[in-house]
């Protein structure tokens, strides 16, 4: 479970809220925990590009080199303008005993048929290998979200036996004081029962107080 973070750009101290849960976060703060994020990614990805190129071979590299330059810019600017040197080339009337390749340049279409059909396989080598890796970066990717819902739903255990016990202790504590207030009202009456001078001397003063002064005397 991936928690979306909305935040308001206007004003850097602004609250923000994390959807599914009532938090409010701070521009600050929110920001913060993007940056580890961030840093917890790249610590993966990198763990995943290490991993990689220790158990790649020689052959695995080379198809990802030659894939990676096939699918650039740099590529088709040099082969576009090797193409375009060998056509002059072998078009210019003036230097006719040096063609070798003349219209409708059947060597050219050859080495485009060998380029091509060497070119296909390394590519889609090098296709199996990125699938295979976006395979397990998904899997990664799964069970950290996986472990992230499982923390969260520990912490709200853990937070609603807190708010609980808070309950239970406070009815225990109601019961304790109900219990100490009927107590002092046991006493009261019984010094009122006992002493007859009780009620003339202590009539102001609380069933606490008058606890105090028995002790004391």
């Amino acid at each position: 479970m991936i928690l979306d973070i909305t935040t308001n750009d206007a004003e850097f101290d602004e609250a923000s809220i994390i959807q599914g849960f009532d938090i409010e976060l701070s521009q600050k703060n929110a920001q913060r925990i993007d940056g580890l994020v961030d840093d917890y990614e790249k610590s993966i990805l990198s763990r995943v590009d290490e991993e990689y190129s220790v158990n790649s071979s020689f052959s695995d590299r080379l198809a990802d080199n030659i894939a990676n330059l096939g699918g650039s810019w740099t590529f088709i600017g040099f082969f576009g303008g090797f193409l375009l040197v060998w056509m002059i080339w072998n078009t210019i009337p003036f230097i006719k005993k040096a063609h070798f390749d003349e219209p409708p340049f059947i060597l050219l279409n050859l080495c485009l048929s060998f380029l091509a059909a060497f070119q296909a396989p390394i590519i889609m080598m090098s296709q199996n290998r990125q699938n295979a890796r976006d395979k397990h970066e998904s899997v990664i990717d799964f069970a950290i979200n996986y472990k992230a819902e499982q923390e969260i739903e520990d912490m709200q255990q853990h937070l609603h036996r807190i708010e609980v016990n808070g309950v239970r202790n406070k009815e225990q504590f109601n019961d304790e004081l109900l219990q100490i207030k009927q107590l002092l009202s046991s006493i009261d009456l019984k010094l009122r029962n006992l002493d007859p001078d009780y009620k003339s001397n202590h009539n102001q003063l609380t069933p606490q107080q008058i606890l105090l002064i028995k002790c004391r005397g």
